[in-house]
């Protein structure tokens, strides 16, 4: 990253609170984006293994909300809400995340999506109000392995739909 001046502080200050993953996905770009911005693909692919996505309201714009339900694989209903902050198609989405609006334990994420030939290096750098809410996103809900998790069925969703030739 640039550094403009003697310190960069905005970076250093989050590492305690901060988590990243990344993931290689064996799809272009365009595509691996376009899977974030329509309900009919988050649907097929959003979270972690064995659950799934109810959308109740989706507008994927800035200022535009996704408020979903994601059932987990023993039954339990988890509300969620994103806020859509930043768009930059197709190189980067920010949004704030949290179970509703005005929820003061909602974190920040940032997407980066990075061209490589036929395949795209997908960055999601999620940053926590403070680090014991990061602690316990990692340690009681397995934030990390669930995000790893969600990125892996987002490759495998997207390398079917370029396989299958079927984005319209």
């Amino acid at each position: 990253m640039d550094s403009m001046g003697p310190e960069t502080s905005t970076q250093a200050d989050t590492t305690d609170r901060e988590t990243v993953i990344s993931r290689v996905i064996n799809a272009p770009r365009n595509l691996v984006f376009q899977a974030f911005t329509e309900v009919r693909h988050l649907a097929q692919w959003w979270g972690p293994n064995g659950f799934t996505t109810t959308t109740r309201t989706f507008e994927f714009r800035v200022g535009g909300v996704w408020e979903f339900v994601m059932r987990g694989p023993d039954g339990t209903d988890y509300e969620e809400w994103i806020s859509w902050t930043e768009l930059v198609p197709p190189e980067r989405i920010a949004m704030l995340h949290g179970e509703y609006r005005g929820d003061p334990n909602a974190f920040e994420s940032v997407l980066t999506f990075t061209p490589h030939g036929e395949t795209t290096r997908i960055e999601m750098r999620t940053v926590f109000p403070t680090k014991e809410l990061r602690d316990e996103a990692i340690e009681k809900h397995g934030a990390i392995e669930g995000g790893q998790q969600t990125l892996g069925n987002l490759a495998d969703y997207v390398a079917e739909v370029a396989r299958k030739g079927t984005e319209d």
